[in-house]
């Protein structure tokens, strides 16, 4: 498991190497919800998935050869994450193969 660093900006993408698979990664608020963008070795994972604490992001796109999956984590309660506390209440973690 990996904490993806993040910013506390309403968007933002980051380009990182996962499970030895490049990624591209898009964070963004719109209204009261945070979504997420995957893209992998030019291969769209998954788009305006909506983050929710606790709840992993990829359940449905194992099919699409991705290892691992994404779950955001409140670390001070049980709320869906803002964008304004990115990488301090709430983390975005990486689960490997071996965490899921």
């Amino acid at each position: 498991m990996l904490q993806v660093p993040l910013s506390p900006i309403p968007a933002q993408t980051l380009a990182i190497i996962l499970g030895g698979q490049n990624c591209t990664i898009a964070v963004y608020q719109k209204g009261d919800a945070l979504y997420f963008d995957l893209v992998t070795d030019s291969v769209t994972i998954t788009t305006t998935r909506v983050c929710r604490n606790k709840i992993r992001l990829l359940l449905s796109a194992n099919y699409l050869g991705f290892v691992g999956d994404f779950v955001f984590v409140d670390t001070q309660g049980d709320t869906q994450p803002q964008y304004a506390q990115l990488n301090t209440r709430y983390v975005l973690l990486y689960l490997e193969a071996a965490d899921i």
